[in-house]
């Protein structure tokens, strides 16, 4: 496949906010040297800070601030004729007001879609982590998105959506029929309401007064594909009954990045088991857990455990579509488990 303009690729890893260093800076230095004008630097401009999405949902300002300036050493290295457009930009972020305590990350999808997200800046914020995007979560879209059939007209339970990205990217490019995200920390469920929104959504009127609050005064995206039944649902996995989980009848299965804690992993399985004779008249759903490996005891607890009840395991194989990830080799593994 042919690598995309070197615009695009900034582009994509802008709007999504990755790491600065994961940007192809060298290939832009070389093009600067070759062709010293300001043509490339004003097509960059314009498909990052200045496009439209970032203009109307920008990443942080210290994210755009470290970006421009990057962006002027590179001019400055090389002879390229100067560009007072670069200056203007850096000097308006400058002059944004204090930072705020939340950001907006763009993920676009192959259809030219996109996954808006409100994302805390803090990897840990308000006592949790779930209000970022972790990298099993672009990992398990991946996955989705190269497997579509797996979720088309089918209900799916995820567990422990976090802010939603997953669940969103799947709603978007993959048809299920119901889509039930579940979370358990409040300020988790609120931004994760709030993202659903943000995305052209509409929950399903079950869902609780306070959730179609946060729904209230969102400006929804224009979209193109059919919508289906969505559903979010407040969900504690140590206290959650074998009845709440069979009302849900799920076909299939996700999770991302729930299996980094002894605690979790039994809580976790505690919940698959009740979910294995939820559906006694049918086949049982289909599981996908999808988690980055950091620490190797942890992932071994969690297969141990899972041989301990009995619950059957297969590691799946590596998908060839990187859309989201290509700045990283992410040691992100899923599993599908057996009920």
């Amino acid at each position: 496949m042919a690598q995309p303009g070197l615009g695009i690729r900034f582009q994509r890893r802008f709007l999504a906010a990755r790491q600065l260093r994961s940007f192809p800076w060298p290939e832009l230095e070389q093009n600067l040297r070759a062709a010293p004008d300001s043509t490339l630097l004003v097509d960059i401009l314009h498909q990052t800070i200045l496009h439209p999405l970032c203009v109307k949902y920008p990443p942080s300002t210290k994210y755009r601030r470290c970006f421009l300036t990057e962006l002027i050493k590179k001019h400055e290295s090389t002879a390229a004729e100067p560009l007072d457009e670069l200056y203007d930009t850096l000097a308006d972020v400058l002059n944004e007001e204090e930072e705020s305590t939340n950001c907006y990350k763009n993920y676009l999808l192959p259809r030219g879609e996109c996954v808006t997200l409100s994302e805390s800046v803090a990897i840990i914020s308000a006592g949790t982590t779930g209000l970022v995007t972790w990298d099993a979560a672009l990992h398990l879209a991946e996955w989705a998105m190269e497997n579509p059939t797996v979720f088309s007209n089918r209900t799916v339970l995820e567990l422990g959506s976090g802010i939603g990205f997953t669940g969103i990217a799947i709603c978007k490019t993959c048809n299920p029929k119901t889509y039930i995200f579940s979370d358990y920390h409040r300020c988790v469920l609120q931004q994760l309401t709030e993202n659903i929104c943000l995305n052209g959504f509409v929950l399903e009127p079950a869902t609780t007064q306070d959730i179609q609050r946060e729904c209230q005064g969102q400006e929804p995206e224009a979209t193109n594909y059919q919508k289906p039944k969505l559903i979010v649902a407040e969900l504690d996995w140590s206290s959650v009954t074998e009845k709440q989980l069979l009302d849900l009848q799920p076909d299939v299965i996700v999770a991302a990045d729930v299996v980094y804690d002894p605690e979790i992993i039994l809580a976790l399985i505690g919940v698959l088991q009740k979910l294995s004779p939820a559906r006694a008249d049918r086949k049982p759903p289909e599981v996908y857990i999808a988690f980055t490996i950091r620490n190797p005891d942890t992932y071994h607890l969690f297969q141990a455990e899972l041989d301990k009840v009995g619950i059957r395991w297969q590691i799946i194989p590596a998908h060839s579509n990187s859309i989201f990830l290509w700045d990283v080799q992410p040691n992100v593994t899923i599993l599908q488990l057996f009920l």
